[in-house]
């Protein structure tokens, strides 16, 4: 199998975090980079989307991806936050679909199960985990950066399950022997 690089994101106005993996053979996971794009609160919104814009656009060209996985959002209470963090979303999702990348979307829930085995894991146990899964010295820092490569790893683990469903569809092996519940 070959390797396949992954840019997480996890949405913000402010702060947008992203986190880079390589998922490679054996489904073993490198980290490649992660850090944040900062916006001033002082910036018109114009610009502040499109700093965004130019640099996810520019990690892309630097790094690589073939995919890009973005975190949902979820909010309770706060309209006006969900609003500006979901056009500084809409503005990542952009950014990796004009730079030809596949894109992909994964809930707070899914990314938590993902990594930790538990959708309703705190912030601290994802962390650990992704220190632990990448064979980092130290838990990611800032949280945003963390977050997003937390959205990486659920997208590499998520996405080799699906290449295995689709050699399923495509009547191909999988190595599995179904029948037998073993590896063949």
């Amino acid at each position: 199998m070959e390797s396949l690089r992954i840019l997480g994101v996890d949405p913000g106005l402010a702060r947008l975090g992203f986190g880079i993996i390589e998922r490679g053979p054996g489904d073993s996971l490198h980290h490649v980079a992660h850090g944040c794009i900062e916006t001033g609160a002082d910036t018109p919104l114009p610009e502040r989307l499109r700093h965004i814009f130019q640099q996810l656009t520019e990690l892309c060209r630097t790094h690589r991806p073939a995919v890009m996985a973005v975190e949902e959002l979820f909010f309770s209470r706060n309209t006006t936050t969900a609003f500006t963090v979901g056009q500084a979303r809409g503005v990542a999702l952009l950014a990796g679909a004009e730079a030809g990348l596949a894109v992909t979307e994964y809930t707070p829930m899914q990314v938590k199960q993902a990594v930790t085995g538990y959708g309703r894991a705190d912030k601290r146990q994802v962390q650990e985990m992704v220190r632990l899964l990448l064979r980092l010295t130290s838990v990611p820092k800032p949280d945003d950066a963390a977050d997003a490569l937390a959205v990486a790893i659920a997208h590499a683990h998520a996405g080799r399950i699906g290449e295995l469903e689709a050699r399923l569809a495509a009547g191909k092996r999988t190595g599995w022997v179904w029948e037998r519940g073993r590896f063949r």
